[in-house]
């Protein structure tokens, strides 16, 4: 294996702690019994959907039983996992990894297992496939979800703006950016004790996934002094006193808090992210669903399962990763939590196809969620430092938001930051 404290994500744990990234819950795997199951830790984040498939795994199991290690947030996760795989021990036996993340971790993938079975060639899409793949042609993770975005909105407060409620109506307000923000500020100028959007840094990340090269050009060089990035965060902070977001931390606990007290109307929405807004959002009535998203299509995220090579229990945390990431076990993920299948099998399902969310006025998010992924024309290439750039990125425009630097003093900040990096 190689020494991690040698290796590029060595940079990585120390830009994380630098950034200020609280460190999060142990996931450390429990040990197994000689005489009993083994016992296979699943380190997630978020909303992966798999409580019930946990269930139901460990009722068909006598040797083997999953135990699921739950974090709120991948920033909490990033930490956990980088700390551990510097100190070469403490990891779960399976740890998923955010998509943005994977570049890194491909970088240093001699600290994973290789996952490649024959058997499961041509379960996943092609480009997912290849997102958890070395360049030595190791399959690191097993994909789980794609992150094809849509726009979630309160049909409520649209209507106390005097604003069309209808989702189909909705999607034609917001063919492009410019339409949507123009629709944001005179939604405000008529609610103006609610937001716009949830965060700057959510509507930031949902634009930059459609830039072609963001943060790295295609060799890895680090670029961020470029024009598109440059516009997409001068846009964004310039909405600020607009009075367009919520001026929050996405994840933070007053962003959670404010799905409760009518904080905003509006949040870019990959399938994963109906499973967060239906469970911060618990009583609150009049969220539905767009098929339509501002500027085209947007990818955001998606996840994979990884097994750490420092796991005692290698072969039997394959066996369940390849478990979870099936293309049935990914149907009902879906249906429970709204994560978006990458398997094939699972894409043409009806489970998937015919699905609609109660709690989203019943809107037909498997169709909307196919349109949105049809949609998708860019990837933006990541390279092994785009998470962390992300997460400078990101901070540089909460420091706008909170008002303790002006845009031009966080800009200079981010670039900073970045070339800390190394």
């Amino acid at each position: 294996m190689r020494h991690w404290q040698n290796g590029r994500l060595a940079l990585s744990v120390l830009a994380a702690l630098s950034l200020g990234v609280m460190t999060a819950c142990g996931g450390d795997g429990e040990a197994s019994d000689a005489d009993g199951p083994v016992t296979i830790s699943v380190a997630t984040f978020n909303e992966f959907g798999y409580e019930e498939l946990i269930e139901e795994f460990n009722a068909s199991r006598d040797d083997i039983q999953i135990e699921q290690v739950k974090v709120g947030t991948w920033d909490d996760a990033k930490a956990n996992l980088y700390t551990k795989l510097a100190a070469g021990s403490g990891l779960s036996d399976i740890e998923a990894i955010e998509g943005d993340a994977m570049p890194a971790i491909l970088a240093e993938s001699d600290a994973f297992a290789d996952l490649t079975d024959p058997e499961l060639d041509g379960r996943w899409l092609d480009w997912k496939a290849e997102a958890g793949t070395d360049a030595d042609g190791r399959l690191i993770g097993y994909g789980t979800d794609i992150g094809p975005e849509g726009i979630c909105y309160r049909a409520d407060l649209f209507e106390k703006a005097g604003l069309p409620t209808d989702r189909a109506e909705v999607a034609g307000l917001m063919g492009t950016w410019d339409d949507y923000f123009a629709l944001g500020e005179d939604f405000v100028a008529k609610v103006p004790d609610t937001a716009w959007y949830d965060s700057s840094g959510g509507v930031a990340q949902a634009m930059l996934n459609q830039v072609e090269n963001p943060f790295e050009t295609d060799d890895n060089t680090v670029a961020v002094d470029n024009a598109d990035l440059k516009a997409v965060y001068d846009t964004v902070t310039g909405n600020v006193e607009k009075g367009l977001s919520t001026r929050l931390a996405q994840w933070g606990d007053d962003w959670v808090a404010s799905f409760q007290n009518d904080g905003f109307a509006t949040m870019a929405c990959p399938g994963w992210m109906l499973g967060v807004v239906e469970g911060n959002a618990e009583g609150v009535q009049g969220w539905d669903f767009a098929d339509v998203f501002p500027g085209g299509g947007g990818n955001w995220g998606g996840s994979f399962l990884t097994v750490p090579a420092q796991g005692e229990n290698i072969e039997e945390a394959t066996e369940v990763a390849a478990w979870l990431t099936a293309p049935e076990q990914q149907a009902k993920a879906f249906a429970a939590k709204g994560t978006f299948p990458s398997q094939v099998e699972a894409l043409d399902s009806p489970e998937v196809n015919e699905a609609s969310n109660a709690f989203f006025n019943d809107a037909p998010v498997g169709e909307i969620l196919a349109n949105r992924a049809e949609a998708v024309t860019v990837q933006p290439y990541k390279g092994p430092k785009y998470s962390d750039i992300l997460q400078a990125f990101q901070a540089a425009l909460l420091r706008v938001d909170d008002g303790s630097q002006s845009p031009d003093e966080s800009w200079d900040q981010f670039l900073t930051d970045v070339e800390a990096l190394g």
